[in-house]
């Protein structure tokens, strides 16, 4: 292919910036920004304190789509080029000078930075968070895509409205705005960190502080209305954060630690330094802390301020060294509270999913820079723990160590660390690269014949297995001849997963009568249709501490029992369940269909069920609501218009199920009329995603 003159000049002004980018060094940065969310905009400013390493005539930022009002260099107005994506400062400078480039700017992030539920007309649900996982950061502030530039970024934020506001580092002061509702905030780092992981939020929060063991405070933050579930939501964050410093061998770098819910977060949580970011829907009962808790991702995003935050990736081949690290960390932390048999058993869960994955020729290397989350979290993890059994505990502790220390608050590659466990192992690892780092296939048969060497459980579950493969007209009779002897509540609910269908309802009573929570979760999941012989103790299951168990255990009732479900909606009607309501919007879906329960009270259960598809409430839960709406014919003007107003939101795959339902509608015939007929109702943007979807 040849390249136009403009192209090749274009690509030498990019090489030439890579090259004389790294003849500065960065070493502070004073940041001020002032939030206008109802305009989804940031009016900004920063002073960048840099070292000159070499001669250089220019340097550069990543600024996206900002305006600039001044750019001076020791306070003094400079010449500089911008393209939209990069700011470009002009000025000849010497070896060893130290100077301060200032920047005025306006941002209107169209990503980056979320400003939720300012445009509508609920109160007290707004929030500002931002997510600059990678290179992003620079959509709100000109700064760094390159994570090898680490930088003391110290925030100022203003704010005009009474919100809370957490950010990077210590709160040290904290002033009340003149004539004015609100307040700045001022932040301090101590050290420096990559910009991807400079973060901020803003809304309606309390919190609770607590401290590790070593000191550390750790702020634990909650909307008001959350109060009753601080517990469960964080239960386990002190001993998850000692069991951290002490298996790590290394002390937490940080001068504190907080962790802030938001609304429709794109991810679990994010680990911006001492600032993680995580999901509202971990904000959970104790009820919920059964089937869906925030242990994993609390254990995994604090471990990343060791892997990630402390030391960083020099490019996204190294991924592994950040979420191979955080995964397998995070799982330890789990074993810590939760027992070996969780741990072992979590593993094989996750190694059955690699090997399919593999299987279908999906394998990716630990190195493939473009490899998936399966790969470089679970696989990642799983070569960790490998590693770990290769080289011994001891060696392997002690090389990580040395490892964080050699390289904090630095970058860093796989090479780096391999070169430390071979030090301390006094071994040569290069086979176990071959084998785990470089090569795509998932190495199955090894790490199983690992499982049942370190699990008795998961050796007693392969046993089992055989043998009723050998026999498989005897599965229950060999289950029954052992099941008073299996202890592991990890392997009674995978073997009731796996073979619960061809039991009888007298092994089934027995099971439900016996068991714990999981074990009847499986039982319930397992089924086609409940045995009758059963059906009185699967009743008594709308009242299990489990809302996985809650919700199976209605729609199987209800679908194979259909003379009573009125009794089974009357038992069931006060029950919200997780934060997505899943059962509340089942039960509501479920009212709706049985003609003879409650016939006065089918609009207000349309209306409460088709409510839940407005942008206020989380994404979750709007899917779910979507697709029980859809599943009855329940989509009104209000609805769809919900839809395609969620064709176009933040969070990609919601996103893209909210195109694929609303895709589905435009098939049936008279439905395109209904959506043309929606388009004084929707915004400019809604309008031209229609336009296109129609071909218009």
């Amino acid at each position: 292919m040849k390249l136009s003159p403009v192209v090749i000049f274009f690509l030498f002004v990019q090489l030439l910036s890579a090259q004389i980018q790294s003849k500065v060094d960065f070493l502070r940065a004073d940041v001020l920004i002032e939030p206008t969310p109802v305009e989804n905009r940031i009016n900004g400013s920063v002073s960048y304190h840099f070292n000159v390493i070499e001669d250089v005539d220019s340097f550069f930022l990543d600024a996206v789509n900002m305006e600039f009002s001044n750019v001076s260099l020791d306070g003094v107005q400079v010449e500089y080029n911008y393209n939209g994506k990069q700011i470009t400062v002009n000025k000849e400078m010497n070896k060893g000078e130290n100077h301060i480039v200032s920047l005025d700017y306006v941002a209107k992030p169209k990503q980056t930075v979320y400003f939720l539920g300012w445009d509508d007309a609920v109160r007290n649900n707004e929030q500002v968070w931002t997510q600059g996982q990678g290179k992003y950061t620079s959509h709100w502030l000109p700064s760094f895509d390159d994570m090898t530039e680490k930088v003391e970024f110290d925030l100022k934020i203003i704010l005009k409205e009474d919100f809370t506001v957490i950010a990077n580092g210590k709160l040290i002061k904290k002033k009340t705005l003149p004539n004015s509702t609100g307040y700045s905030w001022q932040f301090d780092m101590e050290e420096p960190m990559s910009s991807y992981l400079v973060g901020f939020a803003i809304g309606d929060y309390h919190k609770k502080t607590i401290k590790s063991s070593t000191g550390i405070p750790i702020e634990l933050y909650y909307e008001p209305a959350d109060s009753a579930k601080v517990e469960p939501t964080y239960r386990y964050t002190k001993h998850i954060f000692d069991f951290l410093e002490t298996e790590i061998g290394v002390s937490y770098p940080w001068q504190n630690y907080k962790q802030v819910p938001v609304q429709d977060f794109l991810y679990a949580g994010m680990e911006n330094t001492t600032c993680t970011i995580f999901s509202n829907q971990y904000v959970i009962d104790s009820i919920a802390f059964v089937d869906k808790n925030y242990v994993n991702v609390n254990a995994h995003e604090l471990a990343h301020h060791w892997f990630g935050d402390l030391v960083t990736e020099t490019s996204s081949e190294h991924h592994w060294l950040h979420e191979g690290f955080a995964t397998f960390y995070a799982y330890l932390a789990e074993k810590d509270i939760f027992g070996d048999d969780y741990f072992y058993w979590h593993l094989f869960k996750t190694a059955q999913a690699l090997r399919n994955f593999s299987d279908d020729d999906q394998g990716e290397a630990l190195q493939n820079s473009g490899a998936g989350s399966l790969t470089f979290y679970e696989k990642g993890a799983w070569a960790l723990v490998m590693l770990q059994e290769r080289v011994g505990g001891e060696a392997f502790k002690n090389g990580v160590k040395n490892y964080l220390n050699k390289y904090a608050f630095s970058n860093v590659t796989i090479s780096n660390l391999m070169e430390e466990l071979e030090l301390t192992s006094n071994s040569d690892l290069a086979d176990f690269e071959q084998l785990w780092l470089k090569n795509p296939d998932f190495p199955y048969d090894q790490v199983v014949s690992f499982l049942q060497e370190k699990s008795a459980s998961i050796n007693t579950y392969f046993e089992l297995k055989n043998k009723i493969a050998e026999q498989p007209d005897k599965t229950e009779t060999i289950l029954k001849r052992n099941w008073k002897k299996l202890k592991s509540s990890q392997l009674r609910e995978n073997l009731v997963l796996d073979y619960g269908g061809k039991l009888s309802p007298e092994f089934l009573d027995l099971i439900l009568q016996s068991g714990d929570i999981k074990t009847r979760q499986a039982v319930i999941l397992s089924q086609n249709k409940i045995p009758t012989e059963i059906k009185t103790v699967v009743e008594g299951l709308l009242k299990d501490e489990s809302y996985t168990t809650i919700e199976a255990a209605l729609y199987r009732l209800w679908t194979d029992f259909p003379k009573n479900r009125s009794k089974y909606l009357n038992e069931t009607d006060t029950i919200t369940g997780f934060p997505d309501k899943n059962i509340r919007l089942l039960w509501l879906t479920l009212a709706l269909v049985t003609p003879e329960y409650n016939p006065d009270y089918k609009a207000l259960y349309f209306d409460e069920l088709s409510g839940y598809t407005g942008s206020e409430h989380h994404f979750e839960t709007r899917l779910i609501a979507f697709q029980y709406l859809k599943s009855i014919g329940g989509f009104t003007d209000t609805v769809l218009k919900n839809l395609v107003e969620s064709c176009s939101h933040h969070v990609w795959h919601f996103k893209k199920s909210a195109r694929t339902i609303l895709s589905d509608f435009l098939q049936s015939e008279g439905n395109t009329a209904r959506i043309k007929g929606l388009y004084p109702l929707l915004s400019q943007q809604e309008k031209q995603y229609l336009e296109k979807t129609l071909g218009e």
